[in-house]
């Protein structure tokens, strides 16, 4: 989504949140304000202004706000309940050692203490940097790769982790990655259009600027800042394109670690492997094996002195966020460049998002204790149970899929594991060293401490209970090795749920979130997994061939749409969450047609069922977004942006047709033989 597609292992995004029974009562009796919309513009020729017209035109993006819209409407709302937790938990004097809400409160607390942080400037990167400036050979620029990997320092030249192998998901396996590289996307790297050249020169200058803070003279920083861009710029070339990343079967390639060595000569993995913590493996999943072919001969050609001056840049661009504010405000002046976000967020909010993002599972504690309702998770399951009928329904009644495949589609359906809220066994971050006075060290720690725990998963059963993001997060998941959906506490608020609504509106909102989950399971990467997780083919050729054409056209739908002057959306890129929201969509439609509102035709606030159903879904993508931001999403986003979610999936459906009488003519009209029916 936002409900984020998750791959084989996690990488979420989200924010934390709040309260689901103290937002159900400050929620506005009309879940549908008609005074958010403008209706003076027909819905069928345009149904995101008519349905959240006014609402935009009343609310512009904050100066602390790269975008606003009911996402961080919500966010914001939860931030400031989180807020209320770590205040708490610091201000608490007589909470017991090694408790949560003692670690909690010790954290958020030496993360507040801007005194000490800015008497020491960079002094806890200096031992670091000393360390790098004294590299001998190329030996020495590998092992401080693994010294700032294993230690929380920074993760250069690839990506490293451990994950499921996708074709044995009772497995663990370390994988390796492309990486190596700064800039948010390969073009920024290889593109020279106005929008990319600017981020370029900000770029330049942030690295200019950090090796000046310490130390650098003028021109020595100048040149540093190139260095490391030439290189990053080579890591660039080397990479696949994301497009080229979503294909499972591309980035699934399995070696002996003795063979893959081969394909290195200048990195012995045999070796590399046990001071990466890694024993008793023989076996690694390579993401992409040219990206590290072209990783060894740069290992070879570069000089020794322009990786010191790459590693340097690692630990700086790493630690700059955390360190006094000169260092953080050039932080924030790069990401203004590239998303235009006018003030620096307030620390407050940062170090309580930090707090989530480190901690997530002690703070996840409080925040469940004081905000979580068993109604919420007994009402999510029910509307679970409902959107599985409502999918089987569907999948039954698909005119373009064989029967031996429907067969196949259902038993995944029906092996699909949900989790709502929070883990059922909490991790208790044993080991962890959080003190109250050392704000960077605790960083490192957690970085540290991280570490270790994904190695140590290495030779053990998959852990089927763990949650890929925090409860506090306003998001959702699938991921396609687990075959599960997954929907922390933080979501389970207005505008997606709210206890008190009518049916058409939980449906339209968390029954369609749902339901896009449950389609991440089928779309275009998702569907290439089978019940159990793995990454194995269950289709009819002839079955495939029909869903990709589907595909396909729900991809040039997407393509015309156009976000910035000439730049549109990719079709291909945003696939799989295209899917998400039309399969979802139309599961959630279904399932609320079981409902006695469903089947009804009673009007509230003027609107009938279908309507508020449709107008439910509209305002969940709502929004406003600086057009930098706006840009750069369009490179590294999988989601289309809000308008286009809004109006994607209703215009392939006859019920939003007949919902709001569109006709020929109307500028969102599609023939009904040109709809887009695929879930």
């Amino acid at each position: 989504m936002t409900f984020t597609h998750m791959k084989s292992y996690f990488a979420a995004l989200g924010i934390v949140a709040a309260s689901y029974s103290s937002f159900a009562q400050q929620a506005p009796q009309k879940f549908i304000d008609p005074t958010n919309m403008d209706l003076t513009v027909k819905p069928g020729d345009d149904f995101y202004t008519y349905a959240s017209g006014n609402w935009i035109k009343k609310n512009p993006v904050p100066a602390k706000e790269t975008r606003w819209g009911s996402f961080n409407e919500l966010r914001d709302f939860n931030i400031n309940a989180v807020k209320t937790l770590v205040e708490d938990a610091a201000a608490d004097k007589s909470a017991p050692a090694g408790s949560v809400k003692k670690r909690v409160g010790d954290f958020y607390s030496a993360a507040m203490d801007s005194v000490t942080i800015e008497k020491l400037g960079y002094t806890p990167i200096k031992g670091d940097l000393s360390r790098i400036s004294k590299i001998k050979d190329l030996q020495g620029v590998i092992d401080e790769v693994i010294t700032m990997r294993t230690s929380g320092i920074g993760s250069p030249m690839f990506g490293f982790g451990v994950g499921q192998d996708r074709k044995n998901v009772t497995k663990y396996l370390p994988q390796i990655s492309q990486g190596g590289t700064t800039l948010p996307d390969r073009d920024y790297y290889l593109k020279d259009d106005s929008r990319v050249l600017k981020i370029k020169e900000a770029y330049l200058n942030y690295m200019t600027t950090l090796f000046t803070l310490t130390g650098s003279a003028a021109a020595e920083a100048k040149q540093k800042a190139n260095t490391v861009f030439t290189i990053e710029k080579a890591f660039a070339e080397a990479q696949m394109s994301r497009l080229e990343m979503r294909d499972p079967y591309k980035t699934y390639n399995k070696f002996t670690v003795a063979d893959f060595s081969k394909t290195t000569p200048n990195i012995n993995w045999v070796t590399t492997l046990p001071k990466l913590q890694v024993k008793g493996q023989d076996t690694i999943l390579v993401s992409s094996p040219k990206f590290f072919v072209s990783l060894d001969g740069m290992l070879k050609n570069i000089p020794v002195a322009d990786w010191k001056t790459y590693l340097q840049w690692n630990v700086l661009k790493n630690s700059a966020p955390n360190l006094s504010s000169p260092f953080v405000q050039a932080s924030f002046a790069f990401n203004q460049a590239q998303t235009g976000q006018k003030v620096q967020t307030p620390r407050w909010q940062r170090m309580s998002s930090l707090t989530d993002g480190a901690i997530g599972e002690l703070l996840g504690q409080l925040y469940v204790a004081k905000y979580f309702k068993p109604e919420a998770k007994a009402r999510m399951t029910e509307l679970i149970s409902n959107l599985r009928k409502a999918f089987e329904i569907r999948i039954n009644n698909l005119e373009w899929m064989s029967a031996v495949t429907k067969e196949k589609a259902l038993a995944k359906l029906n092996a699909f594991v949900p989790k709502i809220g929070y883990p059922d066994k909490w991790k208790d971050y044993k080991g962890l060293e959080i003190s109250r006075t050392t704000y960077f060290q605790n960083i490192r720690n957690v970085g540290a401490w991280g570490y270790k725990e994904m190695i140590d998963q290495l030779g053990k059963p998959v852990d089927r209970t763990r949650f890929g993001m925090t409860p506090p997060t306003v998001n959702a998941y699938y991921s396609p090795t687990m075959n599960e959906i997954v929907f922390p506490a933080g979501i389970l608020q207005f505008p997606f749920f709210a206890a008190n609504a009518d049916d058409a509106i939980n449906y339209g909102g968390i029954g369609a979130v749902i339901g896009h989950e449950m389609s991440h399971g089928f779309d275009d990467s998702g569907s290439q997994y089978d019940k159990d997780g793995n990454l194995r083919n269950w289709w009819t050729n002839d079955d495939r061939s029909k869903f990709d054409a589907k595909t396909k056209a729900l991809g040039e739908q997407y393509d015309g749409y156009a976000v910035l002057d000439t730049v549109k959306v990719n079709g291909k890129l945003t696939m799989g969450e295209n899917i998400g929201d039309l399969g979802g969509l139309n599961a959630a439609y279904t399932a609320f047609k079981m409902t006695k509102q469903g089947q009804s035709n009673e009007k509230i606030d003027g609107f009938t069922p279908d309507q508020r159903f449709f107008l439910s879904w509209a305002q969940v993508w709502r929004g406003n977004i600086l057009p930098e931001s706006a840009a750069q999403l369009i490179k590294t986003d999988p989601h289309s942006p809000g308008e286009f979610r809004t109006i994607g999936a209703p215009v392939n459906m006859d019920a939003w047709y007949d919902a709001f009488d569109v006709k020929p003519g109307d500028k969102l009209y599609k023939k009904p033989e040109d709809r887009i029916r695929l879930w």
